[in-house]
C-alpha cells in the first residue's frame, strides 16, 4: 500500500489513471446490464395484458370471471393497447395500476393517452370510447411512460359480442417470453436477444481496456519488481505488491464506474431501445451485477497483475536484460478460423430453439472475437517483417525491427479498436441487408395511406349483411377521397377472397385496374397490395347484381395521408362496427417491424460508437503508458543524434502498421461472421453496407490516428537528455 500511494507523482499519476480507465469501463457495463433488466421489467409489466393468451397464468384467482376483450388500435401511427372488459361480480381480477375495474360507459387510460385526449379533438380520438374517464392507469401497469393503453368498462353481453372475447379470472403476471400468441412478446424478446449481443460485443472490448489499463507501466514496473528480486525480494512479496497495486486502482475505479452510472443512466432513460422509453426505476442493478462487477473487476485486476509478472518470477534477470519473448506462431489464426466455420456450419441446419440460436449464434461470434485478440499478435509481426523489409528510412527500420521484437506489446495497443471494427462489421452487416430485403415502408404513398377495417369469415367471424349502412359522415370526412366496399366472393385455400365493381376501381388507377370488358373484379380483402405496384384484378364470376347481395368484407377509406382526414375515419368506422377488428392503414399494419428495424439501427449505433469510444481510450492508455516505458531508450536515441521528427515517425509507425494490420482482417471477419449469419438465420445474403458504414469506419481510424498524434508532445517532454541517466 505504501509503494502504491507514497510512491511519488508517477506512482500517484499510474494509480489515477488505471482507475479513471477502470471507472470508465466499469460504468459503461452496468449500463448494458441495467439496459438488460430494464428490458426484463418492460415485459413483466406488460404481463397482464396477455391474460387471455397463456395457459401459464400465476397469480391470485378472483371468485368471479371478467369478461376481456384485448384488441390493437393506433392513433398517429403509434400502437394503442384497447381492453374491454367487464365484471361479473365484486370479486373480479383487477389489472395492475387500477384500484377497480371500469363500471359500463367509464375507461380507465394511461397517462401518456390522457394528455392525448385532452390535447386532441374528440373527434380524432375521444369518441372512440364510451362514456366518460374514471382515472389513470398507475405505473405498476405501464411498460413505459409512453405506454398508450385504454381499459374501457362494458356489459357482459358487450364485451362476449366482440371478436375474440374471453374470460379471465386473474391478472398474469409471467413474462410474455413464457406464453405463446401474447400481445408483446415476440418484439421485446427480439431485444432481449439483440441486447444481450450487445452485452456480449461490448464485452470484450471492455475487459480489453480494463486489461490495458492495469497494465499500465507493466515494462517500468517488471523492472523494479526485477530490481527487489535481485536484492532479496521473494516471488510470493513481489507478487503480492503487484498484486495490491492493481487492486487498490481497479477498487478506486470501480466505485467510481458506480459513481458515474447514475449519469449514464439518464442517458439511457431517453433511448428507446423497445419503441418505448424505460421508467427510470427499471433501469437498475441486481445485487448478482454489483457484486459481479464489484468483486470481479478487482479480482480481474489481480488476477492480470499476477500473470503479467510470470518473466519476474523466472528470471529477474532476464527482466533487467530486457530478453526478447519467443514471437507468437501461424497457430494463433486457428481460433478465429474455428468460430467462422462454427457459423458457416449451422448455414442449413438453424436451431429451433430460441435458446440453441442464443448459443450457436453467440458461440461462434464469441469464439471469432477472441480468436481475433489471439490471432492479433502474429498479424502485429507478419506486418512489422514486412514494414522492416520496406524499410528505406530510419524510422522504418526501428519500428518494424521494435514491432518484430514485441509484437504482442503492439498489438495491445490497439487490440480495443479490432474488436470495434469487427463489431461494427457484423451489426452493419446485418442490419443493411434485413433493410434492403425486407425494407422500411415507404410511407407517404396513397396506397400505404387508405384505412381499411375487414371480417374474416375463415375465424367463424360473422360478415355484416349487404344491407349494412356505410357511415354517412364518411364520405364527407375533410381529407377523406373515396369510400370503397369490397364484398365477400369466396374462400381461396384459407383466404377470404373479395370483389369489387370495375367502374369505382377505375377511378382510383393507382389500386389496379380489372380485365377489359369486366364489370367485377376479384380483389384482395383489403384492396393494399402495394408492395408489388397497381394489381391487376382477375375477373369476377359476379354479376354487379349478384354483387349487391354479398355481405361485406372490408371498408377501404382512401385518404390524403393527412392525421385528421386517418383519425377522424378511424373514430366513425370504430363508432360503426365496435365489435371486429379496429381499422388501421397499410402503414400502421407494418410499423411495427419498421420500428423494430429501427430499434436493431439504434442498437447497432449505440454498439459502434460505445466500441469505439473503449477502443480509443484502450488506445490513448496504450500509447501513453508505452511512451512512458521507453522514455529512456527514446532519450538515448537523441543522445546518438536521432532528430525528434525521427522519433515521432517510429511511435507513428508502430502504431499505425498494427492498427491497419489487423483492421482489415477484422472488417473481413465481421462480414463474414454476418454473411454466414444472415444465410443461417434468414435465408439472405449479405449486401453492401451504405456510406455510413465507410464514414463511421474512417472516423474510427481517423481518431485514432489523432490520438496517436496527441501524444508527440509527450515524446518531446520524455525525451529529454536528462531522462537518459542510470536509476
Amino acid at each position: 500500500m505504501r509503494l502504491a500511494l507514497t510512491g511519488g507523482r508517477a506512482a500517484l499519476a499510474r494509480l489515477a489513471l488505471v482507475g479513471g480507465a477502470v471507472a470508465v469501463g466499469v460504468a459503461l457495463l452496468l449500463s448494458v446490464l441495467a439496459g438488460l433488466n430494464a428490458v426484463q421489467a418492460q415485459n413483466l409489466r406488460y404481463a397482464w395484458l396477455n391474460s387471455a393468451a397463456t395457459s401459464a397464468a400465476t397469480g391470485p384467482e378472483a371468485s368471479d370471471p371478467a369478461g376481456w376483450a384485448l384488441r390493437e388500435d393506433y392513433f398517429a401511427g403509434r400502437r394503442m393497447a384497447r381492453i374491454d372488459i367487464a365484471a361479473t361480480g365484486p370479486d373480479a381480477p383487477v389489472p395492475p395500476g387500477m384500484t377497480r375495474l371500469p363500471a359500463p360507459g367509464e375507461y380507465y387510460v394511461s397517462p401518456a393517452l390522457s394528455r392525448l385526449l385532452a390535447a386532441t379533438p374528440a373527434g380524432e380520438l375521444g369518441d372512440r370510447f364510451p362514456g366518460h374517464q374514471a382515472g389513470v392507469i398507475g405505473d405498476a401497469g405501464l411498460a413505459s411512460p409512453d405506454s398508450l393503453i385504454a381499459v374501457v368498462g362494458r356489459t357482459p353481453q358487450e364485451v362476449a359480442g366482440i371478436r375474440g372475447a374471453t374470460t379471465i379470472t386473474r391478472m398474469v403476471s409471467v413474462s410474455p417470453r413464457d406464453c405463446s400468441a401474447c400481445y408483446v412478446g415476440t418484439g421485446r424478446e427480439g431485444i432481449t436477444l439483440i441486447l444481450s449481443v450487445v452485452a456480449a460485443a461490448m464485452l470484450f472490448p471492455l475487459l480489453m481496456f480494463i486489461g490495458t489499463a492495469t497494465r499500465l507501466a507493466a515494462a517500468r514496473r517488471e523492472q523494479r519488481f526485477a530490481a527487489m528480486r535481485l536484492v532479496g525480494a521473494t516471488p510470493r512479496q513481489v507478487s503480492a505488491i503487484a498484486t495490491v497495486e492493481s487492486t487498490v486502482a481497479a477498487v478506486v475505479g470501480t466505485l467510481l464506474g458506480f459513481a458515474l452510472f447514475p449519469l449514464l443512466r439518464l442517458g439511457l432513460e431517453r433511448i428507446t431501445f423497445t419503441g418505448e422509453r424505460f421508467f427510470l426505476g427499471d433501469l437498475s442493478l441486481t445485487w448478482a451485477n454489483v457484486l459481479l462487477i464489484g468483486i470481479g473487476v478487482p479480482l480481474g485486476a489481480a488476477v492480470a497483475a499476477r500473470a503479467a509478472l510470470r518473466r519476474v518470477r523466472i528470471t529477474p534477470l532476464g527482466v533487467a536484460r530486457r530478453v526478447t519473448p519467443r514471437p507468437p506462431r501461424a497457430w494463433r489464426l486457428i481460433p478465429v478460423l474455428a468460430g467462422l466455420g462454427e457459423l458457416a456450419w449451422f448455414v442449413g441446419r438453424r436451431p429451433q430453439t430460441t435458446n440453441g440460436q442464443t448459443w450457436a449464434y453467440l458461440g461462434g461470434i464469441f469464439l471469432t472475437m477472441i480468436g481475433l485478440v489471439i490471432a492479433g499478435p502474429y498479424l502485429t509481426m507478419v506486418g512489422s517483417r514486412v514494414l522492416a523489409r520496406l524499410a528505406r528510412r530510419p524510422a522504418t527500420l526501428i519500428a518494424g525491427r521494435r514491432l518484430a521484437d514485441d509484437p504482442r506489446a503492439g498489438f495491445r495497443a490497439v487490440s480495443g479498436l479490432m474488436l470495434a471494427l469487427f463489431v461494427t462489421s457484423v451489426a452493419t452487416g446485418v442490419i443493411t441487408s434485413i433493410v434492403a430485403y425486407r425494407g422500411e415502408t415507404p410511407a407517404g404513398t396513397a396506397a400505404y395511406d387508405n384505412l381499411s377495417i375487414g371480417w374474416y369469415p375463415e375465424n367463424g367471424e360473422k360478415l355484416p349483411g349487404p344491407d349494412t349502412a356505410i357511415p354517412a359522415g364518411l364520405a364527407t370526412t375533410p381529407g377523406v377521397r373515396d369510400v370503397l366496399v369490397v364484398r365477400y366472393q369466396g374462400q381461396l385455400g384459407n383466404l377470404p377472397t373479395g370483389a369489387i365493381g370495375c367502374a369505382e376501381l377505375a377511378e382510383h388507377p393507382e389500386l389496379g385496374q380489372c380485365a377489359p370488358g369486366e364489370l367485377v373484379g376479384s380483389v384482395y380483402a383489403d384492396l393494399s397490395r402495394p408492395d408489388f405496384g397497381p394489381a391487376y384484378y382477375e375477373p369476377s364470376p359476379l354479376t354487379p347484381a349478384e354483387l349487391a347481395g354479398k355481405p361485406l368484407q372490408s371498408i377501404v377509406v382512401l385518404t390524403d395521408g393527412s392525421r385528421a382526414a386517418i383519425e377522424r375515419s378511424r373514430t366513425v368506422l370504430e363508432a360503426a362496427f365496435p365489435t371486429g377488428y379496429l381499422p388501421a392503414t397499410e402503414n400502421e399494419w407494418r410499423s411495427d417491424f419498421a420500428r423494430t428495424l429501427v430499434q436493431w439501427q439504434r442498437l447497432a449505433d449505440v454498439v459502434i460508437v460505445a466500441s469505439l469510444v473503449i477502443a480509443g481510450c484502450s488506445l490513448a492508455v496504450s500509447l501513453a503508458g508505452g511512451i512512458n516505458e521507453r522514455k529512456r531508450p527514446f532519450a538515448l536515441l537523441r543522445l546518438t543524434g536521432a532528430r525528434l521528427a525521427e522519433l515521432r515517425r517510429v511511435i507513428t509507425l508502430e502504431s499505425a502498421v498494427p492498427l491497419l494490420a489487423v483492421s482489415v482482417v477484422a472488417i473481413a471477419a465481421g462480414f463474414t461472421a454476418a454473411a454466414f449469419f444472415l444465410r443461417s438465420q434468414l435465408q439472405y445474403d449479405l449486401k453492401a453496407p451504405g456510406a455510413t458504414y465507410y464514414v463511421m469506419v474512417a472516423l474510427g481510424l481517423g481518431f485514432s490516428l489523432a490520438l496517436i498524434a496527441s501524444t508527440m508532445p509527450l515524446l518531446k517532454r520524455v525525451t529529454a537528455p536528462a531522462t537518459a541517466r542510470n536509476d
